[in-house]
């Protein structure tokens, strides 16, 4: 499918885009050669796939929860500002 200059001017109405004249080839050109790569993946073979409609039918694989402090407390609280043992120490908010 190739789309002439009128159907690229519509389509900019449509969009509500302003062309001017002179950008009309770039864009034909531009949207011809998006129509022609759609065109190109009906030519591949499907047959076999099922439909998904979205990503939540999928099975994520999930890895196993494990509990760890990092092993490196005195790196992590560095820079803290204060600090209370293996803690950052704020200041209280709820009186």
């Amino acid at each position: 499918m190739s789309l002439d200059a009128a159907t690229v001017r519509r389509i900019a109405r449509l969009a509500r885009i302003r062309v001017n004249d002179d950008e009309v080839s770039v864009l034909q050109g531009e949207l011809n050669a998006i129509l022609g790569y759609v065109e190109q993946l009906s030519e591949v073979d499907v047959s076999g796939v099922e439909p998904l409609s979205g990503g939540a039918q999928m099975v994520l694989r999930q890895r196993e929860d494990q509990l760890s402090d990092g092993g490196i407390p005195e790196q992590i609280l560095a820079n803290a500002p204060d600090r209370e043992m293996n803690f950052f120490a704020v200041p209280k908010v709820v009186e």
